[in-house]
């Protein structure tokens, strides 16, 4: 049967802001409005589950959900451009404050509420009028998914908004009351995640729609989240302040041992999931939506309605310009036209095409991800299958008649043949920096070699290996350049079915018992990175087999800091990490130092930045729009914020 994809509207069914003065009702094609009366209807329901999963791009894919999610981690720190936004504040190294006014985190709390009043109203109105509790339970998913986002972030939140507590709220409410974490976790989480596991079909309505292996994955993950939060292994505070323990009597042992269950159970009863044969296939553009990919933000290259923004220029909400972040000025490299090197000619243009997209060189990655998280690049695809490292010419796409380019060693070079490679390793004779004005951006030469190149140790934050697996993919573009400064038009991938053998792995290590070990889980991971079937820099096919070797390399014991870097090398720039290192409260040991180089072209003296990480960095902060609108005294104001950000 062939399945339809879900194409998701812009607008949103929810009435009333949560929190917010307006009351205006948000417009939305063909139907101009939405009422509290409509949404009692089977069509104001459907339009409410739509609008569920529209949501997902207000969050996923923008840039400022991405940087709270990543800068300041071991994966990222500021770049180059990173001082127009609030990049430079979330890293923590001294040159920004995070504070309720700047933060990157104020989106997503700005996102989620209005649509956790959406999930509510379905689930209370849909029953009554023939609504099938499969589809209920699709809005009970979503509304724990934005609360689990929200207690992560912030710490307890509020489950009232303003109508009682998970109650569809139909008025503007401007008073609030934060609930604590357990009670988020067990009122509403927990209790939404078991019943749409229990009613989700195995396999979903249409493409992209949540299944039960969905809902088995963020339980599990929730679950192992809070056990790790009744831990408390660092002490970390968390606020309101309230003592960690189970309102339900469970300890965190129960809750480890019960996340690993749900996990070995969503991999020993898949549904229409499972692992794709190599790392590359997974984030491969012409291979999205493959059966590895448990939910996704959609877009479509098609049409701008339903792709949530311009096909041509990225400049809304829902655009997904996530790839945009950590990409470098790759256009400015240059090659000259004549051997005397009179006349030069950028070799590289901008593309709508994977490895390069549109650069804002906002984020850079640290040294650490190329000597230490991605060590092995023989062996594990994943480096190859993460990073642009080579950049190749195309200026005939641009229309350009230039039949060859003098670059490297005064080499010639034609076009779709390398310009720029980031080495691997650094070489046994060093690279030669003297003539960096030649090629535009400070990288060097190897005798022999055509293209430019740039060691490991001359990173920097202005030029460094682009994230393939964000880049764009477009069939549009026919023997051009494409679109490159629109929004990516694929999806922006959320859930991996290959993080149930990570949940699982973790909560082991933790103490939960069953058929697999933390060993047995994490060399399927492991062995499947062995396999590669393309060499993504290299540009041609490779066909080979090194599980074997991947296995003898994983240590006999495996420990939390192994786990959380072998979840750097599955997952590396989508997002993962700030929510990984904080869980397992290892933020500051893991990212409290980096090395990089500075922010000119030919800066190639290795920095080594020292980040201050407090406890209280483990919460955002409220947002200052959020506190603005209460109507409460000065004090229930000040009470409200999560303490060390009350007078930033």
């Amino acid at each position: 049967m062939k399945r339809k994809h879900i194409k998701t509207i812009i607008g949103t069914v929810l009435m009333t802001l949560f929190l917010m003065a307006c009351s205006d009702i948000l417009e939305e094609t063909p139907r101009s409005n939405y009422t509290p009366e409509y949404f009692k209807t089977e069509a104001g329901v459907n339009g409410g589950l739509t609008a569920l999963y529209a949501h997902l791009r207000l969050i996923y894919g923008q840039n400022g959900f991405y940087s709270h999610s990543l800068s300041g981690t071991d994966e990222a720190t500021w770049g180059s451009s990173g001082g127009t936004g609030l990049f430079k504040n979330m890293d923590l190294s001294g040159v920004g404050e995070i504070s309720a006014d700047a933060s990157d985190a104020s989106g997503l709390w700005n996102a989620a509420f209005p649509y956790i009043n959406t999930a509510s109203g379905i689930i209370e109105n849909a029953a009554a009028v023939g609504i099938s509790e499969a589809l209920i339970s699709e809005a009970r998913f979503f509304r724990a998914f934005d609360y689990f986002l929200l207690v992560q972030s912030f710490g307890g939140v509020p489950l009232d908004l303003g109508a009682g507590e998970l109650k569809f709220n139909t008025s503007t409410s401007r008073f609030s009351v934060r609930n604590t974490v357990p009670e988020v976790y067990t009122k509403c989480i927990f209790p939404d995640l078991l019943t749409a596991i229990e009613n989700l079909p195995e396999a979903g309505r249409v493409t992209g729609a949540v299944t039960k292996t969905a809902a088995r994955l963020f339980l599990a993950k929730a679950y192992l989240t809070y056990a790790w939060w009744l831990e408390n292994p660092n002490n970390i505070p968390t606020y309101p302040e309230t003592a960690r323990t189970d309102p339900d009597g469970y300890d965190a042992a129960w809750y480890f041992q019960a996340a690993y269950d749900v996990a070995i159970t969503a991999i020993e009863n898949p549904g229409d999931f499972g692992l794709q044969s190599t790392f590359y296939e997974v984030n491969e553009g012409s291979n999205d939506r493959n059966n590895e990919i448990i939910l996704y933000a959609d877009h479509t290259e098609t049409d701008e309605y339903y792709n949530g923004g311009s096909l041509t220029y990225a400049a809304g909400d829902m655009d997904n310009t996530a790839g945009w972040m950590m990409n470098w000025s790759y256009q400015s490299t240059k090659s000259a036209t004549d051997l005397a090197r009179t006349t030069y000619m950028n070799p590289i243009r901008r593309e709508a095409e994977q490895h390069l997209g549109r650069p804002w060189v906002r984020m850079a990655p640290p040294h650490g991800v190329f000597k230490n998280t991605f060590a092995d690049k023989t062996n594990d695809s994943r480096y190859d299958g993460t990073f642009t490292t080579v950049y190749r010419a195309n200026w005939s796409k641009a229309g350009d008649a230039t039949t060859l380019v003098y670059n490297a060693n005064d080499m010639v070079v034609y076009t779709s043949e390398p310009i720029l490679t980031f080495l691997n390793e650094e070489p046994a004779t060093a690279i030669d920096y003297a003539n960096t004005t030649y090629c535009g951006i400070g990288a060097g030469s190897l005798a022999g070699r055509s293209d430019y190149v740039i060691g490991p140790n001359a990173i920097s934050r202005i030029v460094f290996p682009g994230l393939w697996k964000l880049g764009p993919y477009r069939t549009d573009n026919g023997t051009g350049l494409g679109s490159p400064n629109a929004g990516s038009t694929r999806p922006y991938n959320i859930a991996k079915f290959s993080e149930l053998y990570f949940i699982a792995a973790e909560a082991a290590v933790k103490g939960a018992t069953g058929s697999y070990s933390a060993l047995d889980l994490i060399n399927v991971i492991r062995a499947r990175a062995g396999k590669w079937s393309w060499d993504n820099n290299g540009n041609i096919a490779r066909n080979e087999d090194n599980s074997a070797a991947m296995i003898a390399a994983t240590p006999a014991t495996i420990t939390i800091d192994y786990i959380l870097a072998e979840r750097s090398r599955e997952y590396f720039g989508e997002g993962y990490r700030w929510f990984d290192l904080v869980r397992t409260q290892k933020w500051a040991e893991i990212a409290g130092s980096y090395q990089i180089c500075g922010t000119g072209y030919n800066d190639h003296t290795v920095l080594t930045v020292t980040r201050t990480i407090e406890d209280y960095h483990y919460l955002r902060p409220i947002p200052k729009g959020q506190l603005d609108g209460m109507e409460m005294t000065d004090d229930e104001r000040y009470n409200y914020q999560n303490p060390v950000y009350r007078d930033l």
